[in-house]
């Protein structure tokens, strides 16, 4: 469920392309009369309506899921408000100048604020912000946190520059579709990665804690 909850904004967003794009006129047309003054100019073009509404849409998504959890009394994650920042910033040029390039922006402003945060927790503070957030769960050495904690640093930085390349590479629409089903299935394989060789040294460590008879067991 919280799966759900934190990819909700981009499954937003997706969707609310997808059904512009397919609907360009209306999109159109509804963009103009109903958003016409959030607008340089007043006036929504077909081309652009697409990703000015799903903008729209996920700017208010995303404050939606901070005054949720500021109502149901939740700690709020210092990346979403990262997130929100991003969007409303990155997002209000992209409705206002009637271009998608601000937006695109938004996804590797959020994958490089991670990765600094993560990187300055380590080369500052000396905490691993990795281990903050697993350590509860699973025991490593620290030279593997400290490996896992950089690994998450150079994916994150990686990310953000994919995220220009297809930017600035193929059509929106292809960036629409990379940014829901690339950007999270790169994530996952990522994440299933590093899952699989924190098994190893658990399996590594399970075998050194063992004594020898436990060992020799079949």
């Amino acid at each position: 469920m919280k799966l759900l909850f934190d990819f909700l904004p981009i499954l937003l967003f997706f969707a609310t392309f997808k059904y512009a794009e397919g609907h360009a006129d209306w999109a159109a047309d509804f963009a103009t009369t109903h958003f016409g003054f959030f607008v340089s100019g007043g006036i929504v073009g077909a081309q652009e309506a697409p990703v000015l509404l799903a903008t729209l849409v996920v700017i208010a998504a995303t404050a939606l899921q901070i005054g949720w959890l500021v109502l149901r009394g939740r700690k709020i994650d210092m990346m979403l408000w990262i997130s929100l920042a991003l969007v409303v910033v990155l997002g209000g040029a992209t409705v206002w100048f009637h271009s998608e390039t601000f937006i695109k922006w938004k996804p590797s402003g959020l994958y490089w604020a991670m990765g600094l945060s993560f990187w300055i927790s380590q080369a500052f503070f000396r905490k691993n912000l990795l281990q903050a957030l697993m350590g509860h769960q699973v025991e490593l050495p620290a030279s593997v946190w400290q490996r896992l904690n950089f690994a998450w640093i150079a994916f994150f930085g990686l990310m953000g520059l994919l995220n220009l390349y297809v930017a600035y590479s193929f059509s929106t629409s292809t960036w629409v579709n990379f940014k829901l089903f690339g950007g999270i299935g790169l994530m996952l394989l990522f994440t299933l990665a590093q899952g699989l060789y924190i098994s190893r040294h658990i399996k590594e460590d399970d075998e050194k804690d063992a004594g020898p008879q436990e060992q020799l067991r079949p």
